[in-house]
């Protein structure tokens, strides 16, 4: 049997996700999907950082120079670039347009309103299409016994990069409905208060190096401590391929739209800490 092609679209190839999904993907498939053919528009602009040529040799994936191309070739379809998000709406409008299933990877979009124009054009052709941090698949929010109060997350990486591991498993648990932000952090330490409309609370931490963690209180009154273990990226690529099969939204994109609002708002309330900046889902 032959493996379906996937196609990837990406901003510029070798970054973390580019690199390790076509094994990824591969191993927990049985050899049902491969990374089949790519295409990006830039080099890497780390320092060492391959250009697309170099990565396309390494890896033994075709590069294309028409996304059109790769559309059409692709049996289903990953928009990558997820250290820039800015550039998912421009990256997956064809992709979207193709009625082809669709991942676009995290961070999805910039703010809601982005968020929303991304949604629509999939919702107009008919795209199975969502996204998510690979932390919300930690098993350790499968089954949270409760409804929750208070909520504080940690985690590490750099704040507007790797919030998005916090955020995602935040709004899963707790919900879309969220009033404002507030920055109680600092520049090396960022922490964001993120209050519901109904006077719950979350709290997002960095700190460099630091394991994703949680610690919980319910409306009860009682309490527990969850650690992320390490199972998570294999979830991720689980929930991937059964949407491949599928075509079922993983994420509902009302969670996506909202996560991307409150990312944007704790942006904004980090210019100005210690001032309540709202959220407008």
């Amino acid at each position: 049997m032959n493996a379906k092609k996937i196609g990837f679209i990406d901003y510029y190839l070798d970054e973390w996700h580019s690199n390790n999904y076509p094994k990824m993907i591969s191993k927990q498939s049985g050899g049902r999907y491969e990374v089949a053919l790519a295409y990006a528009e830039v080099p890497s602009p780390r320092p060492g950082g391959r250009t697309n040529e170099k990565w396309s040799a390494d890896m033994n994936i075709p590069l294309e120079t028409s996304m059109d191309e790769l559309i059409e070739k692709s049996d289903v379809l990953i928009v990558l670039s997820p250290d820039n998000p800015e550039q998912h709406l421009r990256l997956s409008e064809a992709a979207l347009k193709s009625g082809k299933r669709t991942y676009i990877d995290k961070t999805f979009a910039p703010d809601a309103e982005t968020a929303r124009a991304i949604f629509d054009i999939a919702d107009k052709y008919g795209t199975p299409c969502w996204s998510s941090s690979a932390l919300r698949f930690a098993d350790v929010y499968k089954d949270v016994p409760k409804a929750i109060s208070r909520l504080q997350a940690f985690g590490g990486g750099e704040f507007k990069m790797y919030l998005i591991h916090q955020l995602e498993p935040i709004v899963k648990l707790m919900g879309c409905d969220i009033k404002r932000v507030m920055s109680v952090g600092n520049n090396k330490f960022p922490s964001i208060l993120i209050e519901f409309k109904d006077g719950r609370t979350a709290e997002t931490n960095q700190y460099n190096g630091a394991d994703f963690s949680m610690k919980l209180g319910y409306c009860d009154g009682s309490y527990s401590e969850l650690k992320v273990g390490g199972e998570f990226w294999t979830r991720c690529i689980d929930s991937l391929i059964e949407f491949f099969d599928t075509g079922r939204v993983i994420v509902p994109h009302e969670e996506t739209i909202a996560i991307a609002a409150v990312r944007a708002a704790a942006i904004k309330a980090a210019a100005q800490p210690y001032e309540w900046v709202g959220v407008e889902v």
